[in-house]
């Protein structure tokens, strides 16, 4: 298991084999998928395998598992993955169990990644989007550094936009 990113109360780290269903059954709650994109069980089912494979490939992008530091538990996911095909963009997604929301986890999450972003010497911005709805997710965007820009069509759905730049 490789670790990503540490920070005060969470592990970033690669998924193990063993932790598929653990995946699964998060994205069973409705309230936690509200705004991500609509994924049935076999294309989340693609999704983790293919982290898995990806993980012997490449360590600057890919989706990870966020793990509570204090206990183990299981918080969710997050992803960097390239952003519409631009060069040394990334796109940071997240996903988390409704126990956590509301706790500062995101935002610390989100500042993490972006960190980790941005020692990769190539990437040289770090992008997030969100339903229009979605403002919780919007405030740990801007708490992460990232700044609202203007709304963009993605999917053809409008989504909020948030970017920040390497310094």
């Amino acid at each position: 298991m490789n670790i990503i990113v540490q920070t005060p109360r969470l592990i970033i780290r690669e998924f193990l084999p063993q932790e598929k269903t653990v995946y699964l059954d998060h994205f069973t709650d409705e309230e936690v998928c509200k705004h991500l994109p609509k994924r049935s069980r076999e294309e989340r089912t693609t999704i983790f395998s293919t982290a898995l494979t990806n993980y012997a490939a490449t360590k600057q992008t890919g989706t990870w598992g966020m793990f509570d530091k204090l206990n183990g538990n299981f918080i969710g996911s997050c992803l960097l993955r390239p952003f519409n095909d631009q060069p040394g963009v990334l796109e940071l997604g997240y996903s988390m169990e409704k126990s956590y929301w509301g706790k500062g986890i995101g935002t610390e999450m989100a500042k993490a990644m972006v960190n980790y972003a941005f020692t990769y010497e190539n990437v040289k911005e770090v992008v997030g989007v969100t339903t229009l709805e979605n403002t919780a997710s919007q405030r740990v965007l801007e708490k992460a550094g990232l700044l609202r820009m203007d709304d963009v069509e993605k999917s053809g759905e409008m989504v909020a936009f948030f970017k920040k730049q390497k310094v």
